[in-house]
């Protein structure tokens, strides 16, 4: 059966699921489990023979061998049983849950899962399938999924920008459902001969990120482990639960590779005196940062740049904010000139995300050691927004419509690039700013656009109203963001 033809079956019969209230995501956190038990089942049989941590009690089956209520009973007691292990079981089963509650269905589901021989399925296809599961799951916009979800057309672009080498370290402090890592893993695999010291570093030492959300960061682990990233009985998960932003950890890479969530600010929520509910925003207080702020991505960037090598190298999703926003947008952006070669910045169109009208780029930038002078001496700007249609059905981001940036970008040897911009050639996509053409604008502002819309003056051309809508959208989030940098600059004046 074919990777597309799996994704149908499987997808299929979450469908039948949702008449019982079981929702996209519980359905793939129950099919991950699943899974994880019958690959589990294949791992300890000939040819492998390998010990894989689950007691004989809770194998696959004994899931095959019961019915009814007594499946149901023995289903939930089994996720509870390996919820408490340790190392990768124990976080794939971290607070498991039955949901489904008709044990006629789960039976037939696992009759599913049992028809298929999951090991001598190539990585690439389990991994494609589950991938499928995922992308299919982050669609769902009632779920909230697709705020984990970054277009893998935009994270192959920025990995074959970065160009990965091998024994080298890879982190993502927000790292969702694995994309980057799994983005990087094909890259290395792709583009060079790796040794068995390279494989095994590859394998169980090259990635380590956060992921906060419990049920998300079981995903990304399954996702990982399909892909042939992680061992079964590994003990060192390289998946932390923790908030990347609460400390520095000590341990520093050679690539930061990211997209933080969107949301200005970091918050808690806590209950007064009298009983109602109230948002309270969420300062880190770390020395390492160079401002104090409740900016949850200044924070993503300020700890970037600290857990970068003064080698290492970094492409960072950002919204629109990180680049114009005064106080202490400001200062980071000054911060990360002088102290980092932020040589690149791509700006992104509207409609690629799962989040509506969010207007983001990617900022690529080089750790350096201390010096004296800055370290940036220009940022070369591609901008791909403007007169730029996607939508995340009618005209998906595909890998294909970046090709021009990675041209220009020009990854084998960034001191050879060429400006497709010029006063001759106004329309190029392509620029290059100085570094003190950069400070010398208003709040040293990242925020560069010089191209015409085309649909300010082309009004037989126009977008189709659903796009329009997206747009008016994006331009009142972008709007509001601006209103409230100037109401916390006249605030921090008072």
């Amino acid at each position: 059966m074919t990777p597309a033809a799996i994704v149908s079956k499987v997808w299929s019969f979450c469908n039948l699921l949702r008449d019982d209230g079981v929702g996209y995501g519980d359905y793939l956190e129950q099919l991950t489990f699943l899974l994880f038990i019958k690959m589990a089942d294949e791992y300890s049989k000939a040819p492998y023979n390998r010990k894989i941590g689950i007691p004989k009690q809770y194998s696959w089956d004994s899931l095959l061998s019961k019915k009814g209520s007594v499946l149901e009973d023995h289903y939930t007691m089994l996720l509870k049983e390996l919820g408490s292990k340790s190392g990768m079981i124990g976080q794939i089963f971290v607070k498991a849950q039955n949901k489904i509650q008709d044990p006629a269905k789960l039976s037939k589901l696992i009759s599913m899962i049992d028809g298929e021989k999951w090991i001598v399925l190539g990585a690439d296809i389990k991994g494609e399938i589950y991938e499928s599961l995922l992308e299919k799951n982050a669609e769902d916009t009632k779920s909230g999924a697709g705020q984990y979800f970054t277009p893998r057309a935009l994270i192959r672009t920025m990995v074959e920008c970065i160009r990965p080498e091998p024994k080298k370290s890879i982190s993502d402090p927000a790292c969702g459902t694995g994309g980057f890592f799994l983005a990087a893993y094909d890259f290395l695999v792709k583009n060079y001969d790796l040794d068995k010291s390279e494989k095994e570093f590859l394998k169980v030492k090259t990635f380590q990120g956060n992921e906060i959300v419990a049920s998300t960061r079981r995903l990304c682990l399954m996702n990982l482990f399909l892909h042939n990233i992680g061992e079964m009985t590994q003990e060192d998960i390289f998946v932390s639960s923790n908030d990347a932003l609460v400390s520095d950890t000590g341990t520093r890479f050679d690539y930061v590779l990211a997209n933080p969530p969107f949301g200005k600010k970091s918050s808690m929520t806590i209950t007064n005196q009298e009983g109602e509910q109230e948002r309270e925003d969420l300062t880190y207080n770390r020395q390492d940062f160079w401002v104090t702020t409740s900016n949850k991505q200044l924070n993503f960037v300020q700890h970037i740049k600290t857990i970068l090598k003064t080698t290492g190298h970094a492409a960072v999703v950002v919204p629109d904010n990180v680049l114009f926003e005064g106080g202490a947008g400001e200062t980071v952006r000054r911060k990360l000139l002088e102290t980092a070669d932020l040589h690149t910045i791509l700006r992104l169109p509207t409609g690629i995300f799962y989040a509506n009208g969010v207007k983001a780029n990617v900022i690529f930038f080089d750790n350096k050691p201390a010096a004296k002078s800055p370290w940036t001496k220009e940022i070369w700007i591609y901008d791909y927004r403007t007169n730029v249609r996607h939508t995340l059905k009618r005209s998906t981001l595909k890998f294909d419509d970046l090709s021009d940036f990675i041209r220009c970008y020009n990854p084998e040897n960034r001191n050879k690039r060429k400006a497709t911009w010029s006063d001759k050639a106004p329309e190029g996509r392509w620029r290059k700013f100085t570094y003190d053409e950069i400070v010398s604008r208003d709040k040293c502002s990242l925020d560069i656009s010089w191209l015409k819309d085309d649909n300010a003056t082309d009004l037989d051309n126009l977008p189709e109203p659903r796009e329009l809508a997206e747009e008016i959208i994006s331009g009142l989030k972008s709007a509001s963001d601006r209103f409230q940098a100037v109401l916390n600059e006249l605030i921090g004046t008072k």
